[in-house]
């Protein structure tokens, strides 16, 4: 568990724009953590966890592309029922709101990882490492 640099792109919500982002990433051998995308008619919203932060911001500047870094937590949990729910609880108990999350797995790991934004990441990485 630990606290990493997400960024938030912006893009025309148009066909190819997502593989032409993927294409420029791995041909500076930038591995993407994390991603999802949300869209509107006009643009999507692609927000990524990647291999380097830096890097990458600057590919975007390069080609004028609009990204916004933030804060979030990267948590490994067990693929298991419930195990969202107690990150959850604890965060819910200490008042740190979650503004938004995405985690993926595939059914047979044991493991996920979970994203999370929040209102206190500090705070929250610290309500959830005690034990």
């Amino acid at each position: 568990m630990e606290i990493v640099k997400q960024l938030s792109v912006f893009l025309a919500n148009k066909p190819g724009m997502l593989a032409d982002v993927c294409n420029e990433l791995a041909k500076a051998e930038v591995n993407i953590f994390a991603l999802t995308i949300s869209d509107t008619a006009d643009h999507s919203v692609v927000r990524m966890v990647v291999s380097n932060p830096a890097r990458t911001l600057a590919i975007f500047e390069e080609r004028g592309v609009l990204a916004v870094e933030s804060k979030v937590l990267a948590i490994e949990n067990k693929n298991k029922p419930g195990a969202l729910a107690k990150i959850s609880a604890r965060l819910a108990k200490a008042k740190i709101n979650i503004e938004y999350a995405y985690l993926a797995t595939s059914p047979g790991a044991t493991k996920g990882l979970l994203i999370m934004r929040v209102d206190d990441t500090k705070r929250a990485l610290k309500v959830l490492k005690k034990d």
